[in-house]
């Protein structure tokens, strides 16, 4: 499936203050996730997506936190400053870089140095000296980790920095990218995003996901203008529609197979879809339930495999479930079938990629070597592709 041709004037450069229409909860009631539907509306940007695209977004900070760092630092927000990795032909004030242009979390070590050389108050240089010796380094990893920007400048409150040496500091607010989880076949004038809202706290302070709860709190609903650009992928359903597709996304991992399901069905493909999808528990983190039960029931769906991690005494993962439907699957792969993973790089991806090894040496009757080698022809061939993060 060849991408679309690009006729809009909105681009990662430009981006297209997009309305969210809809943001809605997925979990049920009881569950330890929050993981929201977004809707985003193109309206008359002239964007266009294909299923496997991502969504940028471009997040601003949280006003509460911006407040805060203008606190700390003795400003009001109006002192004009030239961040320097902004290249801007410009300054802008304080408030401005602070709230839209930079990033206040993932402090590096340099701000430490330069506090250390700036303090004159005893405890203030005691401290940091304690984080600035070669020995520390372990030390300080771990204390950065811990900590953002606000933190640190709460913790050594007689030692200033001026507005323009703070923000020679920080880094570019970058925007954050979501597998698109929608057709542009159904859907051409709106994009569907399925997000993890990040919160949680670290050094005695609740901690927010910049761009995750951007969409989820501070994006009013057709009011808030969002800023947005579609980030096209080699990531996309099999172009031959007679081919199978196995999808394996547990969590949000699951929204480009959404997209790919709508896309298939909307193109009238013959080959059969099999989606492997997981999460904590069945009773409050099934995502789209409805849509997948109705196409299932369909047909739409051949196999629906699904793995809940806290349902039962001994964690069953998508992993698992392959390894239990090994023969099958092995079948589906044998007979020119695609391969296709999301989610979470770390620890699942691995996971997945080491079952499908094992599912090919039991069930093809090879090598652990021979394995190694279907395997890397498989991703020659784009039949084995990862969206992982």
């Amino acid at each position: 499936m060849s991408a679309p041709v690009a006729t809009s004037a909105f681009s990662k450069d430009n981006p297209f203050p997009a309305k969210v229409t809809e943001n809605r909860l997925l979990n049920k009631p009881g569950s330890a996730k929050e993981t929201r539907h977004f809707i985003v509306s193109l309206g008359d940007s002239g964007l266009s997506y294909k299923a496997g695209d991502s969504l940028g977004v471009f997040p601003s900070n949280r006003p509460v936190e911006v407040a805060e760092i203008l606190e700390k630092l003795g400003a009001s927000g109006d002192e004009l400053v030239s961040p320097a990795m902004l290249k801007l032909p410009a300054p802008i004030s304080l408030h401005e870089a602070l709230s839209h242009k930079l990033a206040l979390g993932s402090p590096t070590a340099k701000i430490i140095n330069t506090l250390f050389a700036k303090a004159t108050d005893p405890s203030d240089k005691a401290a940091l000296g304690e984080l600035v010796t070669p020995e520390a380094k372990e030390k300080l990893a771990g204390y950065l980790d811990e900590r953002e920007y606000i933190d640190i400048l709460s913790e050594y409150p007689n030692t200033k920095l001026t507005p323009q040496e703070f923000v020679d500091h920080l880094r570019k607010l970058m925007p954050r990218l979501y597998s698109i989880a929608s057709s542009s076949k159904p859907f051409p004038n709106e994009i569907h995003l399925t997000v993890a809202v990040v919160r949680y706290t670290t050094n005695h302070r609740e901690r927010h996901g910049v761009c995750s709860t951007f969409l989820a709190d501070r994006v009013r609903v057709n009011e808030t203008p969002a800023p947005v650009f579609v980030s096209n992928s080699h990531f996309g359903p099999p172009e031959d529609i007679t081919k199978d597709a196995i999808m394996v996304g547990p969590g949000t991992g699951i929204a480009p197979f959404r997209a790919f399901v709508q896309d298939r069905v909307a193109s009238g493909a013959t080959g059969r879809n099999w989606v492997f999808f997981g999460d904590q528990k069945s009773h409050t983190d099934y995502l789209y339930q409805e849509e997948w039960e109705k196409y299932v029931a369909d047909g739409k769906v051949t196999h629906l495999d699904l793995a809940w991690s806290r349902d039962q005494i001994l964690k069953v993962y998508v992993q698992d479930k392959m390894r239990e439907k090994g023969a099958e699957l092995w079948s589906w792969i044998s007979g020119g079938g695609y391969f296709f993973v999301c989610g979470d790089a770390k620890r699942m991806a691995k996971d997945v990629d080491v079952a499908l090894h094992d599912v090919i040496v039991q069930h093809g009757a090879m090598t652990t070597e021979q394995a190694i080698e279907y395997v890397k022809q498989m991703k020659k061939d784009k039949r084995y592709q990862r969206d992982v993060y």
